[in-house]
């Protein structure tokens, strides 16, 4: 066992000289919480990513300033800057349902003790987590315990929900995750409520435009082996398909199931919908849209159309963590956000 995974110092948090909270991001991927958070009216000040060509994406929205590329387990912990806010969506492969479920066993699982290396060093007065909602059933709770009693010894107090992004994001895909707050100050976590459900408004169909014609490299063409399946039935332009090798599953709540990082390793592991021009694959800006990112985010054009699936599939669904990472700037400057629970944004 490491120091950080056993015991934990304390620091004071220092917020940036703009008056704003400073936020460093670990795991940042292509940075749908980073955007979250900046949107919420934070300041990033650092983040870490180890995936090349998420880095290239991240730094088109971001820049080159302060994303610091490579293995989070070689970050010099000193070298970051001081952090009001430290967030961190670490790999979930290790907990998911979809996944072999090793939890701590798995090499990804365990870099979750790399959050606390950092969170010894600069003490922020909140850290956010974002994960699978498996985690917290994952070995029989046990896992979830960990996660907590690590946070507990580091002096924070923890609170979590499992959200639904169709339920809290006004975003038609059906996510669930589990988001951690962990707050240094208990009148913090006083001042601090979570958002409540609001109305699903928006449909597959405004996300995928059935009257835009896509790129041919996502249609189904005739030649497939699966166009006659598919052709047959996949029918509704308003929800979203998946197939499964000898039959086609049809979401019918009109949503899209929970895009993952597997659409980008082949297969027919990309969700499909039939426009006017016939069945074909959600390409990857729409799964860009189908998490919450604005339509000016995209992804680097160096990037392949595989790596972009990846990178949706492994991100936030941003306007979720926005309504969470809003309620917890407030709470920091001391406003009761319980006031705020009638929202409807």
């Amino acid at each position: 066992m490491t120091r950080a995974e056993s015991r934990c110092g304390l620091n004071a948090a220092v917020s940036t000289g703009s008056g704003k909270y400073a936020v460093g991001s670990m795991f940042a991927g292509i940075g749908g919480i980073c955007l979250a958070f900046r949107n919420a009216g934070a300041e990033m000040v650092w983040a870490n990513e180890i995936d090349a060509d998420a880095c290239k994406t991240y730094r088109g929205h971001f820049g080159p300033k302060y994303l610091e590329e490579g293995d989070v387990r070689n970050v010099n912990a000193q070298s970051v800057p001081p952090l009001d806010i430290l967030t961190a969506g670490f790999p979930c492969q290790a907990f998911s349902v979809a996944g072999y479920r090793k939890g701590f066993e798995d090499d990804r699982g365990i870099l979750f003790f790399q959050i606390i290396r950092i969170i010894e060093a600069k003490s922020p007065r909140v850290v956010f987590i974002e994960n699978v909602k498996n985690l917290v059933k994952h070995d029989g709770g046990r896992t979830f315990e960990c996660v907590c009693k690590c946070l507990r010894d580091c002096g924070y107090i923890i609170d979590h929900r499992v959200f639904n992004t169709k339920e809290y994001g006004n975003i038609p895909q059906n996510r669930e995750r589990v988001y951690i707050v962990a707050f240094k100050n208990e009148k913090d976590l006083k001042n601090f409520s979570w958002p409540e459900p609001i109305r699903l408004e928006k449909t597959v169909a405004s996300i995928t435009h059935p009257g835009v014609k896509a790129e041919d490299c996502f249609y189904y063409t005739e030649e497939s082996q699966y166009h006659p399946m598919l052709d047959k039935d996949v029918r509704n332009k308003e929800t979203v398909y998946q197939l499964r090798r000898t039959y086609v599953r049809e979401n019918k709540n009109n949503v899209c199931p929970t895009l993952t990082a597997n659409m980008g390793g082949g297969g027919h592991n990309v969700p499909l919908i039939r426009d006017d021009y016939g069945v074909r694959k959600l390409t990857p800006e729409e799964c860009l849209r189908l998490q919450g990112f604005p339509g000016d985010f995209n992804f680097a054009p160096a990037v392949r159309s595989s790596g972009r699936y990846k990178q949706a599939g492994n991100s936030v669904s941003v306007p979720v963590v926005q309504r969470i990472a809003e309620r917890i700037l407030k709470a920091l400057e001391g406003a009761d956000t319980h006031a705020d629970r009638k929202d409807s944004r």
